[in-house]
């Protein structure tokens, strides 16, 4: 069984959807969460409200930063780290999009997702990284998605995002792996949420056939294989991409 008793853990853009469940996961499994939003709470206020009364009310706390802002993740993370002492868990969640056709795309599209989806992932990182290093220990997991993987005709600012992640990923593996800090990435597929319910019914329809598993999956699933990530249960992983996707990219 996966436990966090005793971790601090960062989640960026916790607000709602696929962040707000790996915060909600990871603070039921024991950890103490640091609740990352950019200027609207409420939705991470609500995941706290929701620990409490389950019974996991540790010291949960909103932490308000753009993180395409370098100053304020470093302000954000030195934050975290003088209240709990520490930081063990990162999950650099947070993520825009602005779809387009790339001959259409503005300048200012891309950058904003650039900015916040692959920048803001660095940002962060960097900034945990120091914390880790000193403690000799910790996990970062960064949320890309399937379509940094094979890409997606009108988000060429997302691909590029999220693919760019990747590369993160392994390079920051190499670098930290010396001081025990792993770093792995979660590909997410076709998730239900908020924004994936508005979708017109033919592209859901087109998304199902692609998916072996013929089912859209949940938050849960993408929380669960983070929870994994970041426990010690995965202490000999680091590098890794794990697609959670129902089986769309496999060959």
């Amino acid at each position: 069984m996966i436990a966090l008793d005793g971790y601090v853990a960062l989640v960026t853009g916790a607000n709602r959807g696929i962040g707000a469940e790996i915060a909600h996961t990871l603070g039921s499994l024991g950890a103490t969460v640091a609740l990352n939003v950019r200027s609207d709470a409420s939705g991470a206020r609500s995941v706290i409200e929701r620990l409490s009364a389950e019974g996991h009310a540790n010291a949960h706390d909103v932490f308000e930063a753009d993180v395409a802002d370098p100053a304020a993740v470093d302000r954000m993370v030195a934050a975290i780290v003088e209240r709990y002492g520490r930081l063990d868990v990162v999950v650099n969640n947070a993520g825009i999009t602005r779809d387009g056709l790339a001959v259409r795309m503005s300048d200012e599209d891309w950058d904003a997702v650039i900015s916040t989806n692959l920048s803001g992932a660095f940002y962060v990182s960097r900034a945990a990284a120091k914390a880790m290093m000193k403690q000799r220990s910790g996990s970062i997991v960064m949320i890309s998605s399937v379509i940094g993987l094979v890409g997606n005709a009108g988000q060429a600012n997302y691909a590029a995002a999220k693919a760019g992640m990747l590369g993160l990923t392994r390079s920051l593996a190499r670098e930290l792996a010396p001081r025990n800090v792993r770093v792995n990435a979660v590909a997410p597929g076709f998730i239900t949420t908020d924004m994936t319910a508005s979708l017109p019914d033919a592209v859901k329809e087109a998304a199902l056939a692609s998916i072996a598993l013929k089912r859209f999956g949940e938050p849960v699933d993408i929380a669960n294989a983070v929870a994994f990530l970041a426990s010690d249960a995965a202490r000999y992983i680091t590098g890794q991409v794990i697609a959670v996707d129902g089986g769309m990219t496999f060959v």
